[in-house]
C-alpha cells in the first residue's frame, strides 16, 4: 500500500473517531455501537504499530474523551482521568499480567494481587473533598480539563454532601460513576436511548432542579489526588469508601489466579440482565497502591489496570414469557419476551425465536436463562439456552396448531422450489378476516415506502384499531379527524399535521401504490416491474381480476413480464380472488390520485446518474425525491463510493459523515436549493 493511501486510510479513520467521541462524551449520544467504536480503535492503534510515520494528536493513544463543552466552566483535574486499555480475551489478560510481572521484575510464581470492580456503563465523574466536605465536582471532559457540575452532582442522594466519620484525608478526590437503575430507567424509556444516555442528559442540564428529577446514582471505586493515604491497597480502599457514606459494588473482589479471574468474569456476565444497573465488563487492578505508583502510566492509559470488556453484540438474560405475532402476510413469528438487557448501548427486551423448527432444534423455553445477539446489529435473536439454569418443572413450548388471532388451522405450505414444507408456519385466513394480518397491512400501508403518511406510526394504527376508527386502508381517508380531540396526546398542531400528511399521500405513484398493497412476494422491485408493464391503475386491475377465470391470455401475460414467476403470479391470484381486497382497492381508486407509470423516452441530466440522499427537504418527502430522481433516470445508492455523481444535501439534520465521506472521494454535493433547480 503506498504511504499516502496509508494516511489517508489512517486520517479517514481519525476523523469518525472525532465524530463518535464528540457524540458520545459531547452530546451523550453515541451514534454508532460500542463494538463499531472498539473495533475503530483498534484499527487505527494497529495502523499505527504498523506504520511509525503516523501520528495524530487525536490519536486514541493521545486523546481521551472529548474536549469540555462551552455550557459550563471548565477546571483542569488536579490529577488527568485517563481512560483504561481495553482486553476481549483471556489472552489480553495473560500479556497484561506478563507486562506488570515484567516491569516490576517479579518471577512468573509470584502472586499478585488484583482487584476486581464491574465496569459501570455510565458517565464518569470527580468529587472534590476538603475536610469532609464536598467542595467542587467535575466531569471528565477530555481527561485533562472537565466541566464544573457541581450543583447537578449534588442533586444525587448516593454523593454524601459530608464524609461520614473522622479517619478520612484532608483534602481528596473521590472518582466513580454516575448512572442510572434499570428500574428507574423505565419510567423514563420513552425520553432516552439507554441509561447511560438518561445520566449523560441529566448531567448537563444548565438547571440542577431539572437534574433533580431524574434518579440519578453515583458508586464510587477510584481516587485522584490525594493528601496523606489512609491506605495501601486498592481494597482497603474501597472499604474506607463504604464508611465515608458512598455506595461501592457488592461484585469487588480480589484474586491472585487468572481461572479464577476468568471463573468471575464468566459468572458475573451471565449474571449481567440479573445486576440492578448497567454493567459492560470487569475492571482489573493491581490492587496494591505502591505497585501502581511503580507501574505508572503509557501516553493515556495507566499500566496497573484494564478493562475486560464483555461482548457488545451478545448478552445472557431471561425469557419471561414466548408470544406469537402474526404479520401481514399470515406468518406466525415467536417472539422471545426478554428481562430487558443493554446490548451494545441499546435496551433489548424482545428477541426473535425465527419459527417452529428453530425453538424445537434449540430447546427453548419460556423461563429459560438465554445468551442473546444482534445478528448485524440490528435484529436480537437467541442463539443458545443455558440448559444447567433451567428450573425443574420447565415445559416444552408447544408452538400453536391455530391462529392466535382468527382460530383458523395454521399450515406450513409446500414449497415447489425446494421441494419441501416451508419452515415458517401461516395463517391462510380462509376467511380473509384474521385481525392481526388485516391491522400490519395497515400498518404497511401508511410506511415510508408505502403512501408514507407521517404521523400514522404502528402505535397510532394500534390505538386507532382499538378505537375501531379503521379497519381497512380506505377508512384512513374517511376518518373523522376531529374526533380525535378527545383522546389523549391530539393537540390541535399534531390533528392538522395528520390531515395534511393524509391528504399530501393521496397523489401516489403506480409502483407504490401496488407496493402498499401488501401483497405477498410482490416487494418493492416487483411493484416496480408490474407497473412498468401496466402502465396505468386501470389495466393492472382489470388484469389481475380475471385472473382467477382461468383465462390463459391473462395468465400468459402475466408470464410474459421479466422478473415475474409463479410465486408472484399465485400470490396475485390468491389476492385478488378475495371480494375484500376488490372492494378495498375499488375504494381507493376512487379516493386517491394514482399517477400512470410514465416510461421514460429521453435523456435528462440525470440519466444514468448514481445519486444518495442524506438529510430532510423542506416540501417534498426523501421517498417522493427518489421516485422523481428515478423517474429523470437516475439510480439511487444506498451508500457512498467513488462511482457515486451526487450527494444530495437536505436543509433539515443530514447525516455530517456522509458529507465527510463525499467531499473525501470528491463526489459532487448538491444543496436542496441547486437540487430543485436541477428537477424542476
Amino acid at each position: 500500500m503506498e504511504k499516502e493511501k496509508i494516511k489517508a486510510l489512517y486520517f479517514d479513520k481519525i476523523a469518525k473517531l472525532k465524530e463518535y467521541n464528540k457524540a458520545y462524551y459531547d452530546q451523550d449520544n453515541p451514534i454508532i455501537s460500542d463494538h463499531k467504536y472498539d473495533r475503530l480503535k483498534i484499527e487505527i492503534l494497529n495502523l499505527e504499530n504498523k506504520y511509525k510515520f503516523l501520528k495524530s494528536k487525536l490519536s486514541p493513544t493521545k486523546n481521551i474523551g472529548y474536549k469540555s463543552s462551552s455550557r459550563f466552566k471548565k477546571i483542569k483535574h488536579k490529577i488527568p482521568m485517563l481512560s483504561l486499555s481495553n482486553a476481549f480475551s483471556e489472552n489480553n489478560i495473560v500479556d497484561f499480567l506478563k507486562k506488570v510481572k515484567n516491569f516490576l521484575k517479579l518471577n512468573n510464581d509470584y502472586k499478585i494481587e488484583i482487584s476486581t470492580e464491574p465496569k459501570i456503563d455510565g458517565i464518569s465523574a470527580s468529587l472534590n473533598y476538603i475536610n469532609g466536605q464536598l467542595k467542587l465536582g467535575l466531569s471528565r471532559g477530555d481527561g485533562i480539563t472537565g466541566e464544573d457540575i457541581t450543583l447537578n452532582l449534588k442533586t444525587i442522594r448516593s454523593i454524601p454532601a459530608r464524609l461520614k466519620g473522622s479517619k478520612f484525608p484532608e483534602n481528596i478526590e473521590v472518582r466513580g460513576e454516575v448512572y442510572i437503575l434499570k428500574k428507574d430507567f423505565t419510567n423514563i424509556s420513552n425520553k432516552f436511548a439507554n441509561p447511560r444516555n438518561a445520566a449523560g442528559g441529566s448531567l448537563r442540564q444548565k438547571d440542577s432542579l431539572e437534574t433533580k428529577k431524574i434518579p440519578l446514582q453515583f458508586m464510587a471505586y477510584s481516587f485522584g489526588f490525594v493528601k496523606e493515604k489512609l491506605f495501601k491497597t486498592q481494597s482497603e480502599y474501597l472499604k474506607l469508601l463504604k464508611n465515608w457514606g458512598f455506595k461501592v459494588s457488592q461484585y469487588n473482589n480480589v484474586f491472585t489466579d487468572i481461572k479464577d479471574m476468568m471463573k468471575n468474569y464468566i459468572e458475573l456476565e451471565s449474571k449481567r440482565s440479573e445486576i440492578e444497573y448497567d454493567v459492560d465488563g470487569i475492571v482489573y487492578k493491581i490492587n496494591d497502591l505502591n505497585f501502581q505508583k511503580r507501574l505508572g502510566y503509557v501516553s493515556n492509559s495507566p499500566r496497573w489496570a484494564i478493562a475486560h470488556k464483555f461482548s457488545s453484540t451478545k448478552a445472557i438474560s431471561k425469557i419471561l414469557n414466548i408470544e406469537i405475532q402474526i404479520g401481514r402476510t399470515g406468518a406466525l413469528t415467536p417472539v422471545a419476551k426478554l428481562k430487558p438487557v443493554n446490548v451494545g448501548g441499546v435496551i433489548i427486551s424482545n428477541a426473535t425465536l425465527h419459527n417452529e423448527d428453530e425453538i424445537i432444534r434449540k430447546d427453548i423455553r419460556e423461563g429459560d436463562v438465554v445468551t442473546i445477539q444482534r445478528a448485524g446489529e440490528v435484529i436480537p435473536q437467541v442463539i443458545s439456552v443455558d440448559i444447567n439454569k433451567r428450573s425443574a418443572g420447565s415445559k416444552k413450548f408447544i408452538f400453536p396448531h391455530k391462529c392466535p388471532s382468527c382460530n383458523s388451522k395454521v399450515v406450513k405450505e409446500f414449497n415447489s422450489n425446494t421441494k419441501k414444507k416451508d419452515a415458517v408456519t401461516r395463517c391462510p385466513d380462509p376467511n380473509y378476516s384474521c385481525q392481526d394480518i388485516l391491522k400490519e397491512k395497515l400498518k404497511h400501508f401508511v410506511s415510508k415506502e408505502a403512501l408514507n403518511i407521517e404521523g400514522l406510526g404502528k402505535k397510532v394504527i394500534d390505538n386507532f384499531w382499538n378505537k375501531k376508527l379503521i379497519k381497512y386502508s380506505y377508512d384512513i381517508f374517511n376518518l373523522d379527524i376531529d374526533i380525535l380531540k378527545k383522546f389523549d396526546g391530539w393537540g390541535e398542531k399534531s390533528i392538522i399535521n395528520l390531515k395534511n400528511s393524509i391528504n399530501k399521500s393521496k397523489k401516489i405513484s403506480l409502483d407504490r401504490f401496488i407496493f402498499s398493497l401488501g401483497i405477498r412476494h410482490i416487494g418493492h422491485e416487483n411493484a416496480k416491474v408490474l407497473a412498468k408493464h401496466f402502465l396505468s391503475i386501470g389495466q393492472f386491475f382489470e388484469t389481475c381480476k380475471k385472473l382467477n377465470i382461468n383465462n390463459h391470455n391473462y395468465l400468459d401475460e402475466l408470464y410474459s413480464i421479466d422478473g415475474i414467476g409463479i410465486s408472484q403470479i399465485d400470490s396475485l391470484k390468491k389476492f385478488f380472488s378475495n371480494k375484500q381486497n376488490l372492494i378495498v382497492i375499488s375504494n381507493l381508486i376512487n379516493l386517491l390520485d394514482i399517477k400512470n407509470y410514465k416510461l421514460l423516452t429521453k435523456k435528462t441530466p440525470l440519466s444514468g446518474k448514481l445519486i444518495m440522499f442524506t438529510g430532510a427537504f423542506e416540501n417534498k418527502s426523501r421517498s417522493e425525491l427518489k421516485f422523481l430522481s428515478e423517474n429523470l433516470g437516475a439510480k439511487i445508492v444506498s451508500s457512498i463510493s467513488k462511482k457515486t455523481n451526487f450527494l444530495v444535501v437536505g436543509s433539515q439534520k443530514p447525516t455530517t459523515k456522509k458529507i465527510n465521506e463525499a467531499k473525501r472521494l470528491n463526489v459532487k454535493i448538491l444543496y436542496e436549493k441547486d437540487w430543485n433547480k436541477i428537477i424542476n
